[in-house]
């Protein structure tokens, strides 16, 4: 079996569990601050499971970026993709975003903007962390 699957399936399945944790934090706070949310067994059955899935292919992606022999732009590629399709899925299956159109084209825009954020805060910070330690180095 390949090394990065491998580090695939052990991150997702050790992250996964945060999921399902999250949701029900998520419903809990709802409740508590009197917001209804009448929800089937079936229906949380469904958010314990797709939250689940989404936890564990969200930290396996991070593999991606770890794989030394491909290039950034294949690496940021894959780790979009299957961030991008896991919590698409995730949001319409659950219906926490309706299936529409108008919609859809926002939450791809919105997604697309935060992990352009995101992405842009790491490197910032790594390079200015690396900047710091080749000073420390060469003091």
């Amino acid at each position: 079996m390949n090394k990065y699957f491998k580090i695939y399936l052990h991150r997702g399945a050790i992250f996964g569990g945060f999921g399902p944790i999250i949701a029900g934090i998520v419903y809990l706070i709802l409740d508590l601050t009197g917001v209804e949310s009448m929800i089937t067994g079936r229906q949380m059955l469904l958010v314990i499971i797709s939250t689940y899935i989404l936890a564990f292919i969200h930290a396996g992606s991070s593999v991606f970026n770890q794989i030394e022999h491909w290039p950034i732009a294949k690496s940021i590629l894959f780790h979009f993709t299957s961030l991008y399709l896991a919590y698409t899925v995730c949001y319409l299956m659950n219906s926490w975003i309706p299936f529409s159109l108008t919609v859809f084209l926002i939450y791809t825009v919105v997604f697309i903007l935060a992990y352009g954020i995101i992405w842009l805060t790491v490197v910032l910070t790594t390079k200015k962390i690396n900047t710091k330690l080749n000073e420390g180095l060469n003091k």
